[in-house]
């Protein structure tokens, strides 16, 4: 008998499974324990995710939610940490306050005060490192010598893309690449920020010319010759015909060329002459130098010399203008009484060849009128 009840009850659960198989949604199961519910099949697997998910999913979005609000609220917090001092961080973004640095660099800040640099939005980390800046601040309070963010201990190419980072335009706008710029002559070589001397420009000197000399004694040396350039005076500087920021033209020149750099004070030589000399037209510095000279005019050589490097043996006699056959004569008539030749007495080349940078006279090819 009880054989047959497990019989039939197994055979109700099996019928029990079959229904369910078919409405795979709820099915019934009767047994003899009693009588319950069950989901099965697919879609009742997935209403269980269902019903686990969308909890987790409302959890998963408020934890987001949390934390972008929590992220907005809160600053940057890049930190950089201090070299030498490892258990003090710096925040990046700590705002920063000049009076620190006035508190130790009176004297430089005086001077700064008079230029347009006092005016700049991030005062002294403008040029100076932020980081390095705070953390000197922070540890001379604290009774620390850390050394300063001197601009001076950076590299010369570090120091000149501080300096263009706002001198981009102008002058300084081809210094990359100039003979300056290979030579790793930085902006803090001729300038000063905080110590200038200069009237313009915030120079080092009292003028531009010192600045120059400092590194080219040879051109302070050929300014004190007899014939120069009015520098001296105080009427030219170098920086009259050389642009020191500028490196696309030869020379570091303000023109385009030599002769072009000339003609900006000597117009009367520009031309166009119909005889032109084709010296003067190539470069003025055949004849001339520019820094200065022993001989009239800026020449490199004294006349006839000069002439004769180019003109020798050419029509009249080009004989070198020497004591052969000059003081002494070419010929003596009778020992020990010398006779003078012409070429000594006022006889040189522009007697005759006045206009040695061109002439427009049509009877003049040979620059004589």
């Amino acid at each position: 008998m009880k054989a047959n009840e497990n019989a039939s009850g197994n055979q109700g659960f099996g019928t029990a499974l079959t229904h369910a198989s078919q409405n795979p949604i709820i099915s019934e199961v009767t047994t003899s324990e009693g009588r319950f519910c069950r989901t099965s099949g697919r879609e009742g697997a997935a209403m269980r995710r269902s019903f686990w998910t969308i909890p987790l999913s409302l959890l998963g979005l408020g934890l987001l939610a949390t934390t972008v609000g929590a992220a907005a609220k809160a600053p940057s917090t890049s930190v950089l940490q201090a070299p030498g001092s490892p258990q003090k961080a710096v925040v990046q973004n700590e705002p920063f306050d000049a009076s620190d640095c006035i508190t130790c660099h009176e004297p430089s800040v005086a001077k700064l005060r008079q230029t347009r640099h006092a005016g700049l939005e991030g005062s002294c980390v403008s040029c100076h490192d932020r980081a390095k800046s705070i953390q000197h601040s922070a540890d001379q309070a604290d009774g620390k010598a850390t050394p300063g963010p001197s601009v001076k201990g950076l590299k010369a190419s570090e120091i000149t893309a501080t300096c263009t980072g706002c001198h981009e335009k102008g002058d300084q706008m081809n210094f990359a690449g100039s003979a300056h710029d290979r030579r790793d002559v930085s902006c803090v070589s001729c300038h000063s920020v905080h110590s200038f001397k200069s009237a313009t420009g915030q120079l080092k000197t009292v003028r531009d010319s010192e600045n120059c000399y400092s590194c080219h004694p040879q051109v302070r040396a050929k300014m004190n010759r007899n014939s120069h350039h009015p520098v001296r005076e105080g009427k030219l500087e170098c920086a009259s015909c050389h642009n020191p920021h500028d490196g696309s033209k030869p020379k570091m020149l303000k023109a385009a060329s030599v002769n072009d750099t000339c003609f900006t004070c000597h117009a009367e030589k520009r031309g166009p002459f119909l005889w032109e000399h084709a010296p003067v037209r190539e470069n003025c510095s055949n004849c001339h130098d520019a820094h200065g000279s022993n001989h009239d005019k800026l020449l490199v050589a004294k006349s006839p010399f000069l002439c004769q490097r180019c003109h020798l043996n050419t029509r009249h006699p080009g004989t070198l203008y020497d004591g052969a056959n000059s003081l002494a004569g070419a010929t003596v008539p009778s020992p020990g009484v010398p006779t003078v030749s012409s070429r000594s007495i006022e006889h040189a080349c522009k007697n005759c060849h006045q206009t040695v940078h061109g002439s427009n006279h049509p009877s003049g090819p040979y620059l004589g009128r």
